[in-house]
């Protein structure tokens, strides 16, 4: 009788372990399944970006988000060569170019002269209209100028001799990102560096490029925050600073750094500059480690990282994975591809029970930061206000009205994290960073960043992906052999 017993409590114990490995199968394997937009989603979400699209910053990232999509091995992000073929560009770069050809258009009809920048010649935000530079660029080594007769060249070393001679800067030399003081903004790093160093590697300057390394490794002087694990604060110095860890600036940085990083590695001086590409490794993990503690288990960021008070953003959810993904690519490094998974399968994952989704009502309580609050919204613009209008002498529609009212749904299942007609959502207002915002032109282009990243780097593999699964499944593992030995102990004791 007492084997019996025994031989009963192992059948127990057996089908209480085999539970567990159907539990434990049955957690995993969902998330080795991709979870993706479709080609009609996708497009949708392109639509959208080109339709709210006004502000030099928006335009340019447009832009760069158009070729690491469109036309990856024109992308400093992936394993080709620097610089790019020259010649006629493929019809991939149709919309890049055009884009770089509307900018020079406007420009040539302004009556500013000398120096200027590539938009808003007439003040606000220095650092953000050399983020359309590689843009223009590119459109000069295709030979769009001997198309279409406009100076794309010309345009190119005005905006770079603004930037050099005109803007001010700290006194060890970091360039600021505002015109009318010495200001710092985290954004400033996706927009500036990564003109410089694809201008440097173009024209076979190397200084241009070490200056590139330069401003990233200032910026980071001055906006790293130690105290708080490697984030970075939004703006220092000059009137209305933000010393939180905004999420969408320490995104802008770590993309920022990527974008200098590959354009090193493809070049010409990548021997010669191993040590600048290794710091610039270390700075974007820094970043990674700081941030990603705090993601939300909903796998969305807040906000600002640390303050659990502010909303779910969407849009630095998505820039953030998509530096996860260019850093495995480019440097190997592995350690938190299983959140950037995350993200990216919550935002891209069905809305639940209905067709389709809708956006949140907007948010208009600034965000309380952990160190220090942004300033109130009324400020004004021309001195960096927490309106977050980068640019102050934009003329253009808000993004957050810019959409157009007659867009259809594209086919496929409705999204949780989208509208019907593919904004995302929820999302920081696009002028204002404190509140949270309808519609967010940035935003849209984080995920086409996102989705690119994340298709390149399944296209080679996913390398990595075992480890961080294995993290995961050890993990879990480890959960259910602890319930099956409690289960066991509980039923020993019952006999």
């Amino acid at each position: 009788m007492g084997r019996h017993r025994l031989r009963s409590s192992a059948s127990l114990t057996s089908l209480l372990l085999a539970g567990g490995i159907i539990l434990a199968s049955s957690s995993i394997l969902p998330h080795a399944r991709a979870q993706t937009l479709t080609e009609d989603q996708l497009d949708a979400v392109k639509a959208r970006l080109a339709e709210g699209a006004t502000h030099s910053w928006e335009i340019g990232t447009r832009a760069e988000a158009l070729i690491e999509d469109g036309t990856p091995t024109y992308s400093v992000l992936n394993n080709t060569s620097l610089p790019p073929p020259q010649g006629d560009a493929p019809s991939s770069l149709d919309e890049v170019i055009s884009i770089a050809r509307s900018v020079v258009e406007t420009r040539a009809a302004s009556d500013v002269q000398g120096p200027q920048p590539l938009m808003d010649a007439s003040g606000g935000a220095a650092g953000d209209p050399p983020s359309i530079g590689v843009a223009v660029l590119l459109a000069n080594w295709t030979g769009a100028g001997g198309q279409d007769g406009h100076n794309y060249a010309g345009a190119a070393s005005d905006q770079l001799e603004y930037l050099l001679e005109k803007v001010p800067k700290t006194s060890d030399g970091a360039i600021s990102h505002r015109i009318e003081q010495v200001q710092l903004w985290s954004d400033f790093v996706y927009m500036v560096p990564p003109f410089l160093a694809y201008y440097g590697v173009l024209t076979q300057n190397e200084t241009l490029l070490q200056m590139a390394y330069d401003q990233c490794r200032l910026y980071r002087r001055y906006l790293v925050d130690d105290d708080a694990g490697g984030m970075w604060k939004h703006i220092v110095l000059g009137k209305n600073t933000d010393s939180g860890h905004w999420s969408t600036g320490n995104g802008w940085a770590a993309a920022g750094m990527l974008r200098v990083l590959g354009t090193i590695q493809h070049s010409q001086y990548a021997k010669g500059m191993k040590n600048q590409a290794k710091d610039l490794t270390n700075w974007v993990s820094e970043i990674h480690s700081g941030m990603y503690p705090h993601l939300r288990s909903n796998g969305l960021f807040g906000n600002y990282a640390d303050d659990s008070s502010t909303f779910d953003d969407a849009s630095s959810t998505a820039i953030l994975a998509s530096t996860v993904y260019r850093l495995a690519l480019l440097a190997g490094i592995h350690t938190h591809l299983p959140q950037a998974e995350q993200s990216r399968k919550a935002l891209f994952a069905p809305a639940s029970g209905s067709s389709s989704s809708s956006p949140p009502t907007p948010s208009s309580t600034p965000p309380s930061s952990t160190s220090s609050p942004p300033p109130s919204s009324s400020d004004s613009h021309a001195t960096a206000s927490a309106s977050g209008d980068h640019n102050s002498t934009s003329t253009s529609t808000s993004a957050s009205s810019a959409a157009s009212s007659s867009a259809t749904a594209p086919p496929g299942p409705a999204l949780a994290h989208f509208t019907s007609d593919m904004w995302l959502t929820p999302v920081v207002n696009p002028d204002q960073f404190g509140i949270q915002g309808s519609q967010s032109p940035e935003g849209q282009a984080f995920v086409v960043e996102m989705h690119a990243a994340w298709r390149d780097w399944a296209a080679l593999g996913s390398p990595g992906a075992n480890a961080a699964v294995g993290r995961a499944a050890d993990a879990h593992w480890a959960a259910v052999l602890l319930g099956a030995v409690v289960g066991l102990a509980a039923l020993v004791g019952a006999l």
